[in-house]
């Protein structure tokens, strides 16, 4: 009541999370010169903010997905600019979405002038959704599994899909509920850190993934065509595993992955893939931020000392998608999707390769802001990831549009 300006989210101020908005802001003198400000509360009250300093067009009127910004937490025309810049008041936090039952709601207000943000002019709230109209959430605690399955509204068949966090383990949703939300049906599953499953397992049971595949086959709204899987950092070897000797995983996509067995012996029918040889005395902790450095934790993966630790992709029959970025500081996911790329293509697969130059290792679903640097679940130290703000933005966008394109032609 009584503001001066107006803000709308076009098409409207709801939406899944995933998807782009049209920020607007009418009502202004022209060539008004004003400040937006994004503001985002995640669920432990951590706030996320961005701003962008803007100048009204001749008709009093401010579209982001025409005008430049001229300053603040980025520049020029970068439509979804706001979220994508959210950065944490407390350093180190990233943002992840625990129940995806509730939205973010993101706060854009605009005030006059460049300066001292002292006068609100108008504000709106972005209500952006991690569930689609009518798909069901379901926890799922049959025999060894620990996961949770969404199903999108309908009958089907849909094509079905398993999805794999990393190394720092937990049961994460976010990323499986916006997949169901447009038309997956897709089991989210924990395998490491989460209720009774130990932090660091001493060995992973390909069985406990089998199992995963299983049941996800037997719901009645999955497609009886195969099964897709995908996952990221350690989930993206779990990934390649799975799809070298399960049965019935037809397409595998591996985010920021690695081409052999990382840091937990996989054991399956009467053989056990041993861990990549690692040395955490090689971790390089700097003085002053205390960051850890991870990159050179690992030994050289072309060394055939190490090949016994590679996951033989070459066996698969599969369809895979690899998935990197360049700015990775966390460990050279570029150079392990080469190595498989390349075993994979010298055996007549077919297999997609993207990697990203500016992105890091936390390629997550489009519009999260990146995050360089948090703490690492399961180690306690604090991580660098790496990835430059707008390249990683833009990595997340297509890689997104490439996972969703994948699955749908091959499943």
């Amino acid at each position: 009541a009584g503001m001066a300006a107006r803000v709308s989210v076009l098409p409207s101020p709801r939406c899944l999370f995933d998807d782009p908005v049209q920020i607007r802001v009418a009502g202004l003198q022209p060539q008004q010169a004003v400040t937006l400000r994004a503001s985002l509360v995640d669920e432990s009250g951590e706030l996320f903010q961005a701003h962008a300093l803007y100048r009204a067009g001749s008709n009093g009127e401010l579209d982001l997905s025409r005008s430049p910004a001229l300053g603040g937490s980025y520049l020029g025309v970068e439509p979804m600019g706001l979220l994508w810049a959210l950065q944490s008041t407390t350093p180190y936090k990233r943002l992840a979405k625990r129940n995806v039952l509730t939205p973010f709601c993101v706060d854009l207000e605009v005030y006059e002038g460049h300066g001292d943000m002292s006068r609100l002019l108008g504000k709106c709230t972005n209500e952006r959704w991690f569930l689609g109209e009518g798909v069901k959430r379901i926890s799922v605690r049959e025999g060894r599994l620990k996961a949770t399955l969404f199903l999108p509204p309908g009958p089907g068949p849909f094509p079905g899909l398993i999805d794999l966090y990393g190394s720092g383990g937990g049961l994460i949703e976010y990323r499986a509920s916006l997949l169901a939300s447009r038309g997956f049906v897709t089991l989210a599953l924990a395998y490491m850190s989460f209720e009774d499953i130990p932090a660091l397992p001493k060995v992973l049971e390909l069985s406990y993934f089998e199992e995963a595949v299983n049941f996800l086959r037997k719901q009645q709204q999955v497609k009886d065509t195969g099964i897709g899987v995908l996952g990221l950092s350690k989930g993206g070897d779990v990934a390649l595993s799975m799809a070298t000797f399960l049965p019935g995983i037809k397409a595998a996509v591996s985010i920021s992955g690695s081409s052999f067995n990382s840091f937990i012996p996989l054991k399956g029918d009467g053989f056990t893939i041993p861990v990549h040889p690692y040395d955490l005395g090689r971790m390089k902790i700097s003085d002053e931020s205390g960051l850890a450095d991870f990159s050179d934790v690992l030994d050289d993966h072309t060394d055939p000392a190490t090949w016994d630790c590679r996951i033989p992709v070459e066996r698969s029959l599969a369809k895979f998608l690899f998935l990197s970025g360049l700015d990775d500081m966390n460990w050279k996911s570029d150079l392990y999707c080469q190595d498989a790329v390349q075993r994979l293509r010298q055996h007549g697969r077919e297999v997609e390769f993207y990697s990203y130059s500016g992105a890091g290792h936390l390629l997550e679903p489009p519009y999260l802001p990146l995050c360089k640097v948090s703490i690492h679940r399961v180690l306690g130290i604090l991580m660098h990831w790496g990835g430059q703000w707008r390249e990683h933005a833009k990595a997340q966008e297509d890689a997104w549009h490439r996972i969703q394109a994948f699955f749908w032609q091959h499943l």
